[in-house]
């Protein structure tokens, strides 16, 4: 099914200022052979204002609107979508510790020396670590990938890497073993925390993750191409994905054609773990955007969502205040963060137009979203480079965009 795409102008913006967008991607991107392809969305309410479509997906092969993208980092608002609904439920509160759905954490302690061939040495934590605490990234976990502290390296030791790591009960318990960086509820680090909520809905609902994400979140909203597993049938739609080269600019990561994605991940990654296209993932902004709910189908109450879009950060602080993580969005001034996705406290901090209380997040691949409530605006961004800090383009795409709002 195609999308359909509404006069711009209908919608709000001068549709010369969009066409701008595409026309910058292909100059300083596509052309310089930065980026393999490029798809962008840009909608209106419940309107599409602006879709291109460019590059090639596969040699030879042009990129089409049908096109399934590793989204990573994209899957986590989707995963916390689906535990507030286990809080909208009652069967679990954001208050409660960790402990009480993952007993083997009960004696979790904070690093305080060791690592590498000494053991490690740890004392109590001050507080212990609440289901918050995973949402808003504040939970003292980490990723292998940052390369900072011992702990980052006890994890790569383990090969904790999201989709190819253990499957999420042997997470739990290789965990239990491992220190945390800080204590709970002080610092942020982007982290596992989101596969750790996969986890915990799995132990909650008993049934494993890619099941109950399906039956909470995508089935009902009919994103229809959306998986953790990318069916055989719809294995020639999934683009090439590279990882950036210093000379090569692009190196080839995971071909289309023998994706990793199209096998049973060993770990269903509830932070990372999904494929998905624009159409599907607009339906799920649509949902955000519309309080919790999309053509009738209610999947949050819209309290829960306002919730969950507010800054959860200690003191009501931004990422650059709180954050221990070597990773590029933490570095953005305005940016707090909220139950699944980062959200704009301070538009003139940023240094980007926007709104206070626009919220977003992307992926490891360079894909991205962000939805602003104020404006009615969703934005979806999907190409297939790693890593996501390598070019400024979300930043350049934000602003191009609100260039064109009327």
């Amino acid at each position: 099914m195609s999308i359909f795409v509404s006069d711009p102008a209908d919608l709000g913006f001068n549709q010369h200022l969009l066409e701008r967008i595409p026309a910058h991607i292909n100059s300083k991107y596509l052309e310089s052979q930065c980026l393999p392809h490029a798809a962008l969305l840009i909608g209106r309410g419940h309107e599409i204002a602006h879709l291109s479509l460019q590059g090639e997906a596969r040699p030879g092969q042009p990129l089409q609107e049908d096109a399934i993208f590793r989204i990573a980092s994209m899957t986590k608002p989707i995963t916390s979508v689906a535990f507030m609904q286990l809080v909208e439920e009652g069967r679990i509160a954001l208050s409660d510790p960790v402990h009480r759905i993952l007993p083997e954490w009960r004696n979790l302690g904070v690093f305080v020396s060791g690592g590498g061939n000494q053991p490690f040495v740890t004392r109590p934590t001050s507080q212990p670590m609440r289901m918050i605490d995973l949402l808003r990234h504040t939970s003292g976990l980490t990723y292998g990938f940052q390369e900072r502290t011992p702990i980052d390296a006890a994890y790569r030791k383990h090969k904790l890497e999201a989709f190819a790591g253990p499957d999420l009960e042997e997470l739990v318990r290789i965990l239990a073993g491992i220190p945390l960086q800080f204590d709970p509820g002080t610092s942020w680090n982007y982290s596992i925390s989101t596969d750790i909520l996969g986890a915990i809905l799995q132990r909650v609902d008993n049934k494993p993750l890619d099941q109950i994400i399906a039956d909470r979140v995508t089935g009902p909203l009919g994103m229809v191409d959306t998986h953790f597993q990318v069916p055989e049938s719809k294995l020639d739609r999934v683009p090439d994905c590279f990882v950036f080269h210093p000379t090569e600019k692009m190196k080839m990561y995971d071909p289309g054609a023998t994706t990793a994605w199209g096998r049973a991940p060993s770990q269903l990654s509830g932070g990372g773990g999904m494929a998905s296209t624009l159409a599907d993932y607009h339906r799920f902004c649509r949902m955000l955007l519309n309080g919790g709910n999309l053509d009738g189908v209610r999947i949050l109450g819209r309290k829960t969502l306002d919730l969950m879009i507010s800054n959860h950060l200690p003191g009501g602080g931004d990422l650059t205040q709180h954050s221990k993580a070597l990773f590029s969005e933490a570095e953005n001034a305005g940016a707090g963060f909220g139950l699944g996705f980062a959200t704009t406290i301070d538009s003139a901090a940023t240094g980007v137009p926007g709104s206070v209380g626009d919220f977003y997040w992307g992926g490891m691949f360079s894909t991205a979203f962000f939805v602003d409530p104020i404006e009615d605006i969703v934005m979806i961004f999907m190409t297939q480079l790693m890593p996501s800090s390598t070019y400024p383009i979300r930043r350049e795409i934000k602003t191009m965009l609100y260039a064109a709002v009327e």
